[in-house]
Order: structure tokens, then C-alpha cells, then sequence
């Protein structure tokens, strides 16, 4: 095993494991970051989704040695209060019904923003299309993703 650093939500962490573990399971079993859900194991679901680098990434299909050195933000590191604008604008619209896939929903939904401020519809659906979610909560989440960029426009 080798010891890798990694900065998780702002904040440093040596962790102890093998180069091919996924960073799914670095970030809930070694870091106790249980937001970050498993699904399909196979990065097709979404409901693992971090960012990495400022880009939205299934953390089930990358390794924890490509990860290493890089910044990563999980569902606890895009705020701690649910202030962040799309957190806010989830809760308003009433997104969650089971709420198993709203993590990488929501993590999705802040890539999109940061990258496109502004997007249309089809921008959304392109984008939400590769996160799942079971219950069909994809009216509230395209509302709650265009809640979120209006109040981005306000601030």
C-alpha cells in the first residue's frame, strides 16, 4: 500500500491504500465522506459524482492515484449549510423525493452552473442526463437548476 495526499474539500488528507482503490471508496470508507453515494460501480449512474479539478467525474471509475494531488469536492464541500445556490434552489423546488441520487444531482447541477451560468433546457437535459435518478424528480430538477442560475444572476 502507499500513502497518497489529497485535498477533499479545501482541506489536506493523507490516506493509506492501494493506486487502484476507486475514489469513491477512499472518500466514504477512508474519509468518512458517506454524501458521495455508490450505485452502479461502473461510473453510469451519476449518484457518485464529484468534482475533480472543477470537473464532474463518477469518483467509482477513477483511482485514487489519479486523483492524488488534485483538488476534490465532494456533496459536504460545496457548503456545510446548504447555502450554495443550487442546495437552496433543491430545497424551494422540493427536488428530493427518495433523495438517494441527489448528491451527484446537485454536484451535476453546480458543474453545469460554474462552466454555464446561463444554460437553456437542452444544456440541462444534456448535461443531467448522465445522472439518474429513479423516482423522475427531472421537472423539479431542471426548475430548481434554472432557480439557481437566477439567483447567480442576483448576487
Amino acid at each position: 500500500m502507499a500513502h497518497w495526499l489529497l485535498t477533499v474539500n479545501g482541506k489536506p488528507h493523507e490516506v493509506e491504500a492501494e493506486s487502484d482503490m476507486p475514489l469513491l471508496w477512499v472518500l466514504r470508507d477512508l474519509l468518512g465522506l458517506t454524501g458521495t453515494k455508490f450505485s452502479c460501480g461502473e461510473g453510469a449512474c451519476g449518484a457518485c459524482n464529484v468534482h475533480l479539478d472543477g470537473e464532474l467525474i463518477p469518483s467509482c471509475t477513477v483511482s485514487i492515484s489519479a486523483a492524488s494531488s488534485r483538488k476534490i469536492v465532494t456533496i459536504e464541500g460545496l457548503s456545510s449549510d446548504a447555502s450554495h445556490p443550487v442546495q437552496r434552489a433543491w430545497l424551494d423546488e422540493q427536488v428530493s423525493q427518495c433523495g438517494y441520487c441527489q448528491p451527484g444531482q446537485i454536484m451535476a447541477a453546480a458543474a453545469l452552473l460554474e462552466k454555464n451560468p446561463e444554460p437553456g433546457d437542452s444544456d440541462i437535459d444534456r448535461v443531467m442526463a448522465r445522472t439518474l435518478c429513479r423516482c423522475g424528480s427531472y421537472p423539479r430538477i431542471r426548475k430548481a437548476i434554472h432557480r439557481a442560475a437566477a439567483q447567480g444572476k442576483k448576487a
